[in-house]
């Protein structure tokens, strides 16, 4: 008799391939192999996890990448799963059951795709069977002893509460329970009315909200320039910065069509190209006094973003920076990929991210300068970030305990705009940047009214309109930008603008809900491609051209022509 205790991984599998011996995973791995070998009616994607405990008797068995059946579980029939489900202990599935991705079966649940007749004058078990199947879409929790008979879809987004026994369809987004459930509230509430309806409605909100904005734009410009440094800051009070020069170009370019007024155009050329250090390029952030901090290079995080804020105010100017960015200059393919590796993806992706943009876009500043830059720099950047992209999430990192996906999305966001989507290049794996994207925004501690900000909520949009090409779940990214277009033209402040953080009873009283320069660029950009991802960007009334421009860069690759001066500055021969 063997007295060996169970491994508790066999009824709680979800961390098994993280923390599991090598002995374990190659017989997890052997058990995985024995169930499709020779059948073609069987797939398993990456990191499934079947029990040994589990009774696996299929015909048809099609389990998504990340997918677990813990110990007790009886499953026979048609199964097809999405990936990221969980399928708890002693659970039963039977009959023809299609599940969508990031489904959670509780314990003791029972979904029951067939039934018996019940004609009088037959014993059951001689009665014929019959099967219409079950569909679950995705994200779907299902509580424990919850069960589903047969015929029944249940919606996505939806809960099934603990014990519901659930008999006819449940509405995308309700929470049931009961027997027989019944719906009780809803977790997501349903678009009201037609999408047409809906979008034409904000289509009329979103044209007054661009007219309104080119009205008071002057007066937001005004109210952020500090007179007596004769710079902008963020918002009044605050100490003027790089950035804050950059962002005033920017919403005057957007709104005016115009240059800030506060400035001659030259003037606003000569303050961004002086702030440039002529040996190595770089743009060094204001310390209080006003003056640049000195013996930062591009591996800080402000220098780096000067590369973008700088370098698009200047070319809104029509100019360019003045001296070479050493960073691109003076690579080589392999510091490339050194640069790549020691960036912190698992831990910050961001902040990976962030590096990464920075240094496409010193890229895309130098080849579009006609600068020497080393044969296969390019192809080392987009070699890399190809190679390493996680074919489950499309994205780069990992997911961090404290903050979930926040970062691999975020992240993603900084290393396609700077990349991808400025050079014109499709992303790897676009219909899982969809589906990460979507999950990840269904996260409340970032997406919840008065919780949101204008970079989580940038980096979510910019991804999804980076890949509306492909149609992936299109209903569901256009409910999601309809809610969030309709929440942001909401807060914007008259004569102030947009403040970074959404403003809310919860968050009153943060510096981050302040209206500033910062996050009216950042919402201005947003409204643009949530409408643009519902079709009605015509009716904003303008078209983002700077640091979040839509289209690829214009001469990426372009040298110069004989009769082309070239641009001055330290380095050059």
């Amino acid at each position: 008799m063997n007295t060996a205790p169970v491994d508790p991984q066999e009824f709680s599998p979800w961390s098994f391939w993280r923390d599991a011996d090598s002995e374990r995973q190659e017989a997890q791995r052997r058990r995985l192999r024995a169930l499709v070998d020779g059948r073609a009616d069987r797939e398993l994607g990456a990191q499934c996890f079947v029990s040994d405990l589990a009774s696996v008797d299929h015909d048809v068995l099609r389990l998504g990448d990340r997918t677990y059946i813990a110990a007790g579980a009886y499953l026979t029939g048609e199964l097809v799963t999405g990936a990221d489900c969980s399928i708890n202990a002693y659970t039963v599935i039977r009959g023809r059951v299609t599940l969508g991705d990031a489904v959670r079966i509780g314990a003791h649940t029972s979904i029951l795709g067939f039934n018996h007749s019940m004609e009088p004058g037959t014993p059951v078990f001689r009665q014929p069977l019959t099967a219409q199947g079950i569909t679950i879409g995705d994200d779907v929790w299902i509580g424990s002893h919850v069960v589903i008979l047969d015929g029944v879809t249940v919606g996505s987004h939806s809960v099934l509460a603990a014990g519901a026994v659930v008999t006819k369809d449940v509405p995308a987004g309700a929470i049931v329970g009961g027997n027989p459930a019944k719906f009780i509230r809803w977790r997501v509430e349903p678009a009201s009315g037609p999408a047409s309806v809906a979008a034409a409605g904000l289509a009329e909100r979103v044209a007054q909200f661009g007219a309104r904005a080119r009205g008071e734009a002057a007066a937001i410009l005004d109210r952020t320039w500090n007179e007596e440094r004769m710079l902008f800051a963020d918002r009044p009070g605050a100490a003027p910065t790089v950035r804050a020069q950059a962002d005033a170009i920017e919403i005057a370019d957007l709104l005016l069509g115009a240059v800030p007024p506060q400035r001659q155009r030259s003037e606003h050329i000569a303050l961004l190209q002086g702030w440039q250090n002529a040996e190595t390029g770089a743009v060094a952030p204001l310390g209080p006094d006003g003056r640049q901090l000195e013996g930062l290079d591009f591996s800080h995080d402000d220098v780096a973003y000067h590369v973008l804020s700088v370098g698009y105010a200047l070319e809104l100017l029509g100019s360019e920076f003045p001296a070479m960015l050493t960073w691109v200059t003076d690579a080589t393919p392999q510091r490339v990929v050194d640069l790549c590796e020691s960036l912190p993806w698992d831990s910050d992706a961001w902040t990976s991210g962030h590096h990464v943009d920075a240094f496409g876009t010193a890229l895309l500043w130098e080849k579009s300068a006609g600068a020497a830059v080393l044969a296969g720099v390019e192809e080392a950047l987009f070699g890399w970030l190809l190679l390493n992209a996680d074919p489950h999430t499309g994205m780069w990192g990992s997911a961090t305990p404290d903050r979930g996906l926040l970062p691999i999305v975020n992240g993603f966001y900084r290393a396609s705009r700077g990349t991808f989507a400025q050079f014109g290049v499709s992303v790897p794996h676009p219909e899982r940047v969809v589906d990460t994207v979507l999950r990840h925004a269904r996260e409340p501690r970032w997406f919840s009214p008065g919780a949101r900000d204008a970079c989580n909520v940038l980096d979510i949009v910019h991804p999804l309109w980076l890949t509306r090409g492909t149609g992936h779940r299109a209903a569901e990214v256009q409910e999601l930008a309809t809610s969030l277009l309709s929440d942001a033209l909401r807060t914007w402040v008259p004569d102030a603008g947009f403040s970074f953080r959404e403003p809310s009873p919860v968050s009153q009283g943060l510096v981050a809900t302040e209206p500033g320069l910062q996050g009216t660029e950042m919402w201005l950009a947003i409204v643009w491609y949530l409408s643009d991802l519902l079709g009605i960007s015509d009716a904003v009334g303008y078209r983002p051209r700077g640091v979040h421009r839509p289209e690829p860069a214009a001469g990426l690759g372009r040298t110069r022509g004989l009769d082309e001066a070239p641009r001055g500055g330290a380095g050059m021969a």
